[in-house]
């Protein structure tokens, strides 16, 4: 439950200070906010290589996501950087940010589809209100663009959790019994020379 709280915590604490140094013109701060806290959960898990792997994916999903929402007109960053048609890297890098919760702080969504579709339906709308209420983000149409937000998300985030599933809680790029063998005498054998 510990975890679960700082978990939660950081993830807050990384989502207010990457909107506000966004809504400052600091893009580059509100991503290195984000870089900070994804530091820290990678230390904090136990095999960060798959954790780094969901984290990545999560920035590729996001990278698709809020482009096809810029290019569309649904959403414009008036602080954002780079192509008009492309969202701004910033926000990228909150859907990193909120990988880092999907194993611990949110990990009650993985309990089945239906809760993961409901909590993406009303979490991202919610989430782009909270934005657009601090100035990160505007809405070509309201209703609409939380409509389209809320659909999306109710696909994007049980997706996120498959992607979770298949590679943090498969074997996958986890020491194989022949690795943990070799460490094993390895380690006997390194004991035996210093007794």
């Amino acid at each position: 439950m510990k975890q679960q709280l700082i978990n939660l915590a950081l993830f807050k604490l990384g989502w207010v200070a990457c909107v506000l140094f966004a809504v400052a013109g600091q893009p580059v701060w509100a991503a290195a906010s984000v870089a900070a806290v994804a530091v820290l959960h990678l230390l904090s898990v136990p095999i960060a290589t798959k954790e780094a792997m969901l984290l990545a994916a999560a920035a590729v999903i996001g990278l698709a996501w809020e482009s096809t929402l810029v290019a569309t007109g649904m959403v414009s960053y008036p602080a954002g950087a780079g192509a008009s048609s492309m969202a701004p890297y910033w926000i990228v890098a909150m859907w990193v940010l909120f990988a880092t919760t999907i194993n611990y702080g949110l990990r009650w969504i993985k309990k089945s589809w239906a809760i993961a579709m409901a909590a993406g339906a009303v979490g991202g709308p919610l989430a782009f209100y909270s934005g657009a209420a601090m100035g990160a983000v505007e809405f070509g149409n309201t209703p609409l663009a939380l409509a389209v937000i809320g659909a999306g998300w109710a696909v994007l985030l049980p997706l996120l959790v498959l992607i979770s599933d298949t590679i943090i809680d498969s074997e996958w790029l986890e020491p194989t019994n022949e690795a943990k063998s070799v460490e094993k005498r390895l380690a006997l054998s390194v004991l035996g020379r210093q007794l």
